[in-house]
């Protein structure tokens, strides 16, 4: 993305932002949550890096930063997936897709999953500059079967789509957010009845998945003045004795032991990897903390998300996976790297390529 392009997306979303100026009144449910202070949601601790005090830094940093392939030159492999693919894996196994990104599709007894599912062009709240994806999804949204449930874990651009929702309301029976987010597909045209708020440690009970929203670190909005007015979260998934983790997006704090620890071990660990820098460590994690987060929640094998769809930070596009590959090397961790839409069995071991090492 050129200077330009990237300093006039600013300038458009900081105009989106102006206009969203409409404060709703809080519901009940939320001013009730032990996670909301002095009128925001709050992480666990406080955080010292966030802030509008940070913003002209950072927009000087993407105007003047000299950036080292921050884009793939060449074509990312995409494994194509259709109706029929899907409706054919076998209904007693459970096989997970990733989407791009930290979208992921999920095939449980017969059933169809979404976890954070952005199909638009840009991550971004306008759909003709930002960040734009570099590879399409190996699914068109069209193409996707009916959903039984969409998770979310934030309202953040990149994993809360709102052209996604518009297609997706009509075929999902139920939309799983964080706190406050259900007010927002409200006005997006989802029914109040398709919709499950939940607040952190709580869970619900989808027929034969379990589901349990769980802390993260991090932080929400999505114009100027709505700053923390949602919750985010990670979130566990239980099917019988299979279990899988997501972090969403998350700075490194002691709430993965936690999780771990009420929770684990888990089939697989789907961990933010990417997009981290020194001027937002407390709200993304560097690789070296990503594996800890899969080490404290007692992942068997490590899934890396957040990486290789969108430029969203100033390292180079594939070293998110470079470094996690050496990382979990080291310690002796398991790593799975499939190929945007391959798929990966929970019942099985898999050995996936280093298919980003041939696009440098």
């Amino acid at each position: 993305m050129s200077k330009k392009s990237i300093f006039l997306t600013l300038m458009s979303l900081l105009g989106v932002m102006m206009l969203s100026c409409t404060t709703k009144p809080f519901s009940q449910r939320i001013t009730q949550s032990p996670q909301f202070h002095e009128g925001q949601f709050q992480n666990t601790k406080p955080l010292e890096s966030m802030g509008l005090s940070k913003l002209p830094g950072y927009i000087k940093r993407l105007l003047t930063e000299k950036r080292v392939d921050s884009q793939p030159t060449q074509t990312i492999p995409v494994q194509t997936l259709t109706r029929k693919i899907l409706y054919q894996l076998p209904d007693q196994r459970t096989v997970l897709f990733r989407l791009g990104h930290s979208s992921y599709l999920l095939k449980i007894s017969g059933k169809f999953w979404l976890i954070d599912p952005v199909f638009s062009e840009y991550a971004s709240p306008v759909q003709f500059m930002g960040p734009k994806r570099f590879h399409p999804t190996p699914i068109s949204i069209e193409e996707l079967p009916e959903i039984e449930g969409v998770l979310i874990s934030h309202n953040h651009y990149d994993h809360l789509d709102k052209g996604a929702i518009a297609v997706l309301k009509a075929k999902t029976k139920h939309f799983y957010v964080p706190l406050g987010i259900g007010e927002t597909l409200v006005e997006w045209g989802v029914a109040v009845e398709q919709i499950v708020e939940m607040d952190w440690w709580q869970t619900h009970q989808a027929g034969s998945l379990e589901l349990v929203s769980t802390p993260a670190q991090h932080f929400s909005g999505r114009s100027l003045t709505d700053s923390n007015a949602t919750l985010w979260c990670s979130w566990v998934m239980i099917h019988g004795e299979e279990k899988i983790f997501y972090s969403g997006d998350s700075g490194y704090f002691d709430g993965f032991r936690k999780i771990g620890k009420k929770f684990g071990p888990f089939d697989v660990s789907i961990i933010e990897t990417g997009a981290y820098d020194k001027d937002w460590a407390e709200v993304h994690m560097a690789p070296e903390e990503s594996l800890q987060a899969h080490i404290d929640v007692k992942g068997k094998r490590m899934l890396p998300a957040h990486n290789g769809t969108f430029d969203l930070a100033f390292h180079a596009w594939y070293e998110p996976l470079d470094r996690i590959e050496t990382l979990a090397n080291e310690a002796g961790e398991t790593l799975i790297t499939p190929m945007v839409g391959e798929a990966i069995y929970l019942d099985e071991t898999q050995t996936f390529t280093r298919w980003w090492s041939q696009l440098k």
